[in-house]
């Protein structure tokens, strides 16, 4: 299987010896080749490259002399038990030998983009092996309901089922997924749709992204929220370059600063980060200004599962009259981040056109995928892991709510929504940064906020605290060290800064 790996060039200046030590060598530091591997034969080498078995044998030997090949008897040659080890004089010469003769691309010549130079929310893999994680978007798998979700899986491996994941969809979706969330999803949020008008992507992620590029033009000017969702600002500015940062208060997003935007990212359910839920009034205000400006509102609905305390909000898009609502949900956050499961509702001839976008991206999301999540949805399992999410982070959020008030009273907003986070402020000049840094001592992960900022560099005394991914027990705990490693960083303790300092809210900012 890896001899296709391997080959040799006539014309070359090297030596064909020294080709067939600088691609074993190549092999094994890209991991292709790893330790104690078998490497082919000497004759099967030589039968595939064409050239004398005395020349791959000489090859050889030489690799193993160098250490990256140990030889066993009647058993062959194989990859050294630390060849990754192997003296890097030795494997940058044998790399050197080829490269010499070659023109290096010059990559900022080629790339049309640089995402990769865009600012973004990092956590750390291992976040699990801190214990106390105070991170968004991480779910409690002892949570989910494991032994529903593999029966669901099973059934999906039936015979009766199996058509729904083995054959090519091309674009199309599952019909029975689009029929549940038509049905148990889009209901809870008043949301009226038909089949046509319901697209399944991976995520709310892939959904913004195909909304950004069906609606964005170089010249488009696009509104977001500040703070906001970074992503979404990036996706925009790769573009256009005319994005706006809209301020947000108490109600949601400023409209009277929205201007002349013809595309507004909005989060009216469950602000991001702030955990404002946006006021009905505001909301007519914002659909109105999209009538009389002729602009389109993408609403991200996420964490609309998790209202736990106040009364039921109706999706934005549930009171759309004009189509002007783009409406993006997931399930990521209820049931697993890893699954990828998202949706777009919007008219049918949007709906249309992004369908035949992602078709050019991915075609579909896994059918196997969406059918698991179907039965899932039809079962009931996905209500009542609803119903348990509520009873375990309300817990939660009473928890963390007392414990903020005991340690760093004034200086979180308690979201009347619910969710699964805490946004707080610090006293001016308190650097979150820094306060991330010196918490991963007591084994502490939080998000500092001034990434969800247009203009970070003044807003570093903000950061957020997840609580869905943390037990019960260890909440209160946390936010204690927490409090003495701010007490460090403060030079006071977050009560005696509070007492001396007038802290403004965000929205005062």
């Amino acid at each position: 299987m890896r001899y296709s790996l391997f080959h040799v060039e006539r014309q070359d200046s090297m030596s064909l010896q020294s080709q067939i030590r600088e691609m074993l060598v190549s092999a094994m530091i890209a991991g292709q080749l790893p330790a104690n591997s078998p490497v082919p034969s000497t004759r099967a080498m030589a039968k595939r490259l064409k050239v004398s078995r005395n020349t791959v044998m000489l090859a050889y030997q030489a690799l193993a002399a160098d250490g990256f090949l140990v030889a066993r008897e009647r058993s062959g040659f194989y990859v050294a038990p630390d060849v990754q080890a192997a003296p890097k004089h030795k494997t940058q010469n044998t790399a050197q030998q080829t490269s010499d003769a070659l023109t290096p691309v010059n990559w900022d010549d080629k790339l049309r983009l640089r995402p990769a130079a865009q600012l973004n929310i990092s956590k750390p893999e291992n976040w699990h092996d801190y214990k106390y994680p105070f991170i968004y978007g991480q779910v409690d798998p002892k949570l989910f309901p494991i032994s529903a979700w593999r029966d669901c899986m099973r059934q999906t491996m039936s015979l009766k089922w199996l058509d729904a994941w083995t054959d090519d969809r091309f674009s199309a979706d599952d019909p029975m997924l689009v029929e549940q969330i038509q049905q148990r999803v889009l209901t809870r949020r008043g949301v009226m749709a038909r089949s046509d008008e319901i697209l399944i992507t991976m995520g709310a992620q892939n959904a913004l992204f195909l909304l950004a590029h069906l609606f964005v033009r170089e010249d488009t000017p696009v509104a977001v929220e500040d703070p906001g969702y970074p992503d979404i600002r990036n996706m925009f500015e790769l573009r256009t370059n005319h994005v706006r940062r809209i301020p947000v208060d108490d109600e949601g997003i400023c409209v009277d600063h929205l201007g002349d935007a013809k595309v507004v990212f909005v989060t009216p359910s469950h602000q991001f980060p702030t955990n404002v839920t946006m006021s009905m009034r505001r909301r007519r205000e914002l659909l109105a200004w999209a009538n009389e400006n002729d602009a389109l509102i993408i609403e991200d609905d996420y964490e609309y599962e998790t209202n736990y305390r106040g009364e039921p909000t109706p999706a934005l898009k549930s009171l759309d009259t004009s189509g002007r609502v783009l409406h993006v949900g997931s399930l990521s956050k209820s049931m697993m981040p890893g699954l990828r499961m998202g949706f777009v509702v919007a008219s049918a001839d949007v709906i249309a056109e992004v369908r035949a976008l992602r078709r050019l991206m991915l075609r579909h999301p896994p059918g196997n995928n969406q059918r698991v999540v179907a039965l899932f949805l039809s079962l009931g399992g996905h209500d009542a892991l609803i119903n348990r999410l509520h009873r375990t982070y309300l817990k939660r959020w009473e928890i963390m709510s007392l414990a903020l008030a005991d340690y760093f009273p004034g200086w979180s907003h308690m979201p009347a929504f619910g969710g699964t986070s805490f946004w707080v402020q610090g006293p001016r000049g308190f650097d979150a940064t820094q306060l991330a840094v010196e918490a991963i001592k007591d084994s502490i992960l939080i998000e500092p906020g001034d990434i969800f900022f247009a203009d970070s560099k003044n807003h570093k005394n903000y950061f957020r605290l997840g609580f869905s991914s943390i037990p019960d027990e260890r909440i209160e705990e946390g936010i204690k060290l927490l409090a003495k490693r701010a007490t460090k960083v403060l030079g006071a303790t977050p009560i005696e800064a509070t007492q001396s300092a007038t802290i403004t809210t965000f929205a005062a900012e």
